[in-house]
């Protein structure tokens, strides 16, 4: 007898819901080698210190394989949140061991303060634009996205005030220091005006922290955690994916102790923990090796890729068109003048064998379609000179 399969249940909305990355997309878009792509946020990968993480591997497998190889404990490697700590503390914000949970990267931390934090409903007030990936973590929570207005130094504590007023958020997620998207960075002064808002209120907030040590100029800013109005309500989140690799996915969170508990069992709950093997052979790397000397070689390298971007725009782009200059971190932005659309112009600046990140999707709400995001980490200064004159014409 021939019977008819019955249909599966559906997806979860949230899965339904939620798009993919298009920043993702454009990567596997633009995969071919004779692609000169400013799309991806990557770090250069002929700077990575393989020979360095090659003997931290290598001595953490002969030296202890019968822990590095073993399940481990959820909150991390004692000899790794250690070396972070100190890290935190040598900067002035005084953190022990104890106050750190070791992530699959910083977007990990993300995931677990969506799933500890926030119910369906709930307010998150972002920057705009802000990280695609953030979206995604709040759009899979059932959260309600938020945009808080910003000029060229972020959000602006004033309206900051009103929508905290207004829509009771329970979280608020920013990234001061060379934002992902556009490169900008908060002033002190703005640090201090947002904590003393989320003080007031009663709000988390989540710093994101992944590019701050990419700094090519100016002083290095105070964290947001670092103030006394918000200390006990922010969540500082860091990753070694830029200064270090981030194929080895590791990241951290330094948070309050009743939230950083909580963000343990849900951490238990989807990995156990973070690879034993890979949070060992940082440790190692950290003891035997000199990260800060490592990262002011980056800092160089990167350093003249940005100015080679800088430079190279003005013959690049339509008249009119205006961007940024970022004190450190990975991207440029640029708006073009009204009129263009930077996802239409996408498709013809891809026949010419070079990207960019259209701005569009980084908005959590009404997105300016003429605003594009650049990366300048991957190539050479002559690579970057090369797909500028490539992108030209398709502006033309």
């Amino acid at each position: 007898m021939t019977t008819t399969a019955a249909p599966l249940p559906p997806l979860a909305a949230r899965a339904r819901d939620v798009g993919a990355s298009p920043v993702r997309e454009i990567l596997a878009l633009t995969a071919r080698p004779e692609v000169i792509s400013f799309a991806g946020g990557l770090p250069a990968p002929e700077l990575f210190d393989a020979e360095g993480l090659r003997a931290a591997f290598d001595a953490v497998i002969a030296e202890q394989p019968r822990t590095a190889l073993q399940y481990a404990t959820t909150e991390g490697d004692p000899a790794l949140r250690a070396a972070v700590a100190g890290r935190l503390a040598a900067r002035g914000l005084p953190t022990g061991p104890e106050d750190l949970l070791v992530t699959a990267g910083s977007q990990q931390g993300l995931a677990l303060l969506a799933t500890t934090l926030l119910e369906p409903g709930d307010v998150v007030l972002v920057e705009n634009p802000t990280y695609l990936a953030a979206l995604q973590s709040f759009g899979f929570a059932g959260a309600r996205v938020v945009p808080v207005p910003t000029d060229e130094d972020g959000v602006l504590p004033d309206a900051l005030e009103e929508l905290v007023l207004r829509e009771r958020p329970k979280l608020l997620y920013l990234i001061p220091d060379f934002q992902n998207p556009t490169g900008r960075t908060m002033p002190a002064a703005r640090r201090l005006a947002v904590a003393e808002v989320a003080g007031r209120h009663g709000l988390w907030i989540a710093e994101d922290d992944p590019y701050g040590e990419l700094r090519y100029e100016g002083a290095r800013g105070r964290w947001i955690a670092a103030h006394e109005a918000a200390a006990d309500r922010t969540v500082l989140l860091g990753s070694f994916s830029k200064v270090m690799a981030p194929g080895m996915r590791l990241g951290w969170m330094r948070a309050p102790e009743a939230l950083r508990r909580a963000c343990v069992i849900a951490k238990q709950a989807a990995d156990l923990h973070t690879s034993g093997v890979d949070q060992a052979a940082a440790a190692r790397y950290l003891a035997d090796h000199d990260l800060d000397a490592h990262v002011a070689r980056v800092c160089g390298a990167y350093r003249e890729r940005r100015d080679a971007l800088l430079a190279g725009l003005p013959g690049a782009l339509p008249e009119g068109s205006r961007w940024n200059r970022p004190e450190g971190g990975m991207f440029v932005w640029v708006r073009l003048p009204d009129g263009f659309d930077a996802t239409e112009r996408l498709r013809t600046a891809i026949t010419y064998d070079v990207a960019y990140v259209p701005g569009a999707p980084f908005f959590a709400a009404a997105p300016d379609p003429a605003t594009l995001r650049m990366s300048f980490t991957t190539h050479t200064p002559e690579e970057i000179a090369e797909g500028l004159r490539r992108l030209a014409p398709a502006f033309g």
